[in-house]
């Protein structure tokens, strides 16, 4: 079958296919909701491996940012993002922010001693 026509039937689109099309935005939207989780559950995974570095940081005054570890990744992760057909300049820019959330931390662990 041609992959136009297996696009065809994946996601119907005439009024008489209504009842199957909401059958399939069900079935996408529970995978993303799924997805969601996941992520939820890897950044909290993350940011306690880096309150960890934070605390090292802290112990042996290290400074809270690493600008050419972040330059690494950042470069690591657009060409993960390339490779599985993201945006590279949207994972940059959700590194970035991760980022800045962690260099928040280790300041506030540096200076409070609390992660």
């Amino acid at each position: 079958m041609p992959a136009d026509d297996a696009e065809a039937q994946a996601v119907p689109t005439g009024a008489d296919d209504a009842t199957e099309a909401q059958a399939v935005l069900l079935d996408e939207r529970r995978s993303i909701d799924n997805i969601d989780a996941a992520l939820v559950h890897l950044l909290a995974e993350r940011f306690r491996h880096t309150q960890r570095v934070g605390v090292l940081k802290a112990e042996h005054g290290l400074p809270p940012a690493d600008p050419a570890r972040e330059e690494r990744q950042v470069d690591r992760l657009r060409a993960l993002a390339r490779e599985a057909g993201l945006d590279p300049t949207f994972a940059e820019a959700f590194l970035r922010f991760i980022v800045t959330e962690v260099i928040r931390h280790h300041e506030r662990i540096r200076e409070d001693g609390s992660p």
